[in-house]
């Protein structure tokens, strides 16, 4: 009679498997194993660019951890410009996109690779708006000396519309939800990245989510006080912020539906636009 229940559960995934095995027989389609990690070239496809861009969303984003300083006299590039630096490389990122769904000769990756490009483009705008009264603050653009400017005060409290318009914007730069309308399933198959498969595929997603880390890392570093805190090791506090705000990334997935594109592009002209550019306006009044 035991072994009833464990036959059971055994059968249950057989099964599945042997349905899926003969849909793709009869179907003609290739087992997802046998791509391999250099996955499929899709004949249609330009080749050299359609391999280069799963590198760039990658490099973009590793490059902009660079700047990022983990503990005093830990960053790995201690740049006057540090912030700006950030932006750069964050806005590189769309140049992957573009080039991926572009180089699919995919309709639906192309038109996952234009929401892509019109989404960042414009949350670029709002998320350096943002920032610009933390700037006015710490009076620098080095992150380090922005952490060390919190040290009487957080910016998150003075600062905390800039806050939360900085996050908004970095949910919608890294396509995470509910903003990942560039590839949403239920309108574009998978959007830019639809050919993709193997590495090429991994690595889009290695820079999408080294996007979700960044963002943390820098909402720490610029609002919550970097490695500031007591008792505890500096880099051990960074890790601690920095980890609050991954996981509550990964809340939010699981947490609000995702709005039309209409929608997505209208909350950032016709809300976070005029806020970013109140909080820019009422800090420069304040510190005045």
């Amino acid at each position: 009679m035991g072994r009833a229940p464990a036959a059971g559960a055994l059968a249950g995934p057989l099964r599945a498997q042997s349905r899926r095995a003969f849909w793709r027989s009869a179907g003609g389609r290739r087992h997802a194993q046998a791509a391999g990690q250099a996955g499929v070239h899709p004949p249609f496809a330009d080749r050299p660019v359609f391999v280069l861009a799963p590198a760039i969303a990658m490099f973009t984003m590793l490059m902009a951890f660079v700047v990022v300083p983990f503990a005093p006299g830990f960053p790995l590039a201690d740049l006057n410009i540090g912030l700006l630096f950030f932006l750069a490389m964050s806005s590189l990122a769309v140049y992957a996109v573009l080039l991926g769904g572009y180089a699919s000769n995919n309709k639906y990756a192309l038109l996952g690779a234009l929401r892509s490009a019109a989404q960042t483009l414009s949350y670029e705008v709002f998320m350096g708006l943002s920032l610009l009264g933390v700037v006015l603050q710490a009076g620098s653009f080095s992150l380090g000396a922005i952490v060390e400017a919190q040290r009487g005060l957080w910016f998150c409290i003075p600062q905390f519309l800039g806050m939360v318009l900085f996050f908004i914007a970095g949910i919608a730069e890294s396509h995470r939800l509910p903003f990942d309308l560039p590839e949403a399933e239920h309108e574009l198959t998978a959007g830019f990245h639809t050919e993709y498969s193997g590495m090429k595929f991994g690595m889009f997603f290695v820079g999408e989510y080294l996007g979700v880390i960044l963002i943390s890392a820098l909402m720490t570093t610029l609002f919550f006080g970097g490695w500031l805190g007591p008792l505890l090791p500096p880099w051990l506090w960074f890790l601690l912020k920095t980890a609050l705000f991954v996981s509550l990334f990964v809340l939010l997935r699981a947490s609000l539906p995702r709005p039309r594109y209409d929608q997505l592009m209208a909350l950032g002209w016709k809300c976070l636009l005029p806020l970013a550019l109140l909080n820019l306006t009422v800090t420069g009044l304040v510190l005045l």
